[in-house]
């Protein structure tokens, strides 16, 4: 009777594996053709002298040395993006953190505010919207005008300007702060709201409950934006593209236009995956930090082993 038993549920979960695999089939598909064939062959072209037009011919690490010896705009771009990045994830975050807080609060209308917050998120990597923030920026847009109208003349655009024109790049990153926002709010709802009575109780002031409070158990979420953003930064290229197209004068060169440059204007393709997995290096060092790091300052409600 045991064994009949056993027959039965080994043969029903072997049905219920057919049919989750059935399921999985699509996304499993699409993986493996979007995703990891293309990764297989990146990381072979890498090695490899290619150019689209003839066949791949292998040379080993040269495309790497040739990286790091030979090729200046290799920094160049390295430098803007790491610039855009350390400037924005803080920026982005904090903003996203301070427009939660405001929304953590009771008001009318509070949904319809959610919204309109996140929308730029949404919208805000899109062709059309890089071509309407580089029309206000430009030489006869709204931002131009206004500060004419305030007596701040300016001779050239904010955009043409290399002081300037990584800071408007910037500035559209910040105004997307809607996913990071949603993520905070939804965080400090989780917060027991027993320990904030506590704190009026004691009557601690609102930036101390903020430090010693909201700050701490926020740690774990500040983490997971954190990484995402820091991911997210150094993958920027539909702003500098469109927006400058790295200019003026490579100020604004994201490293990913670099290697799209290098790829599709010069078709070296074999240099611009080397650079790709560069870059797959660069992430993941970055990642590690953060995982090595987070004892020291994520403070977690069940504690870590």
């Amino acid at each position: 009777m045991k064994q009949s038993n056993t027959i039965i549920k080994t043969h029903y979960k072997r049905e219920d594996n057919i049919a989750a695999y059935l399921m999985l089939s699509p996304w499993i598909f699409g993986f493996v053709l979007m995703w990891l064939l293309p990764m297989i062959i990146s990381i072979y072209y890498s090695f490899t002298d290619f150019n689209l037009l003839n066949e791949p011919t292998f040379i080993g690490l040269k495309n790497y040395i040739r990286a790091f010896t030979e090729d200046k705009t290799f920094y160049k771009a390295l430098g803007v993006t790491f610039t855009y990045v350390l400037i924005l994830v803080p920026l982005r975050l904090a903003f996203a953190l301070f427009i939660a807080m405001l929304l953590n609060k009771k008001h009318k209308g509070l949904g319809i505010y959610r919204t309109l917050y996140y929308v730029p998120s949404i919208i805000g990597g899109s062709i059309a919207v890089s071509v309407v923030w580089k029309q206000m920026f430009g030489n006869q847009g709204v931002i131009m005008s206004l500060l004419n109208a305030l007596g701040m003349e300016q001779k050239v655009s904010l955009l043409g300007n290399t002081n300037t024109a990584l800071g408007v790049i910037i500035l559209m990153g910040v105004w997307q702060f809607g996913s990071s926002m949603l993520i905070f709010l939804s965080a400090l709802k989780q917060i027991p709201y027993s320990l904030y009575e506590s704190a009026m109780v004691d009557g601690a002031k609102p930036w101390k409950v903020f430090s010693k409070i909201t700050l701490p158990m926020l740690t774990p979420t500040i983490f997971f934006n954190l990484i995402l953003q820091i991911i997210n930064g150094f993958r920027v290229f539909t702003e500098s593209y469109v927006i400058t197209d790295g200019g003026p004068l490579d100020s604004t060169l994201s490293y990913v236009l670099y290697l799209y440059r290098r790829a599709f204007t010069f078709f070296d393709m074999g240099y611009s995956c080397a650079l790709a997995w560069i870059l797959v290096a660069i992430i993941g060092i970055f990642t590690l930090f953060l995982f090595k790091t987070q004892n020291s300052w994520v403070h977690y409600e069940a504690g870590r082993e």
